[in-house]
């Protein structure tokens, strides 16, 4: 499923995305994008400050990576808006990918996740907690290519 304008070789040279961290919630993410649930995604606004990194937009090309940070998809990102999190609506919330039919459910599992550990440990921030006016970066994207059928096709070369 190699785009036409994009020859696979062009994406080595994309920089990564990584859905979660590396675990079971990643490995679940990235099936979610497989399997065609998942064509949005949720970050902090604070996240890409404290990492330096420019906010996505329209356009931008990312490789996948699973738990062991193997390319395992290309997506394109199809939109971005920046909004508190008291603003995230249910066609955000479904198009996750994660099983949420309802905003709140949605908020309560992603709370979890953002007042985890390995979140305010990234952050720095032993106290970090999101609440209605933390702004949050609602991005769509859609798959572009599946590199994995690069590598079985890799694999079968002498």
């Amino acid at each position: 499923m190699t785009s036409e304008s994009t020859p696979p070789a062009d994406f080595a040279s994309l920089p990564w995305a990584e859905f979660g961290f590396p675990g079971p919630l990643r490995d679940q993410l990235v099936g979610a994008i497989l399997d065609g649930s998942k064509t949005s995604t949720t970050g902090l606004v604070v996240d890409y400050e404290h990492e330096g990194e420019a906010l996505p937009e329209a356009g931008d090309r990312l490789v996948v990576v699973d738990s062991d940070e193997r390319p395992v998809v290309v997506i394109e990102v199809t939109g971005v808006r920046v909004v508190p999190l008291a603003d995230v609506d249910l066609a955000h919330v479904v198009d996750e990918g994660e099983g949420d039919t309802s905003v709140a459910e949605w908020r309560a599992g992603h709370e979890r996740f953002w007042h985890g550990e390995e979140v305010r440990r990234a952050l720095e921030d032993p106290g970090f907690t999101v609440d209605d006016t933390t702004q949050v970066v609602l991005e769509r994207f859609r798959l572009i290519a599946d590199l994995r059928l690069d590598d079985r096709s890799d694999a079968n070369t002498p």
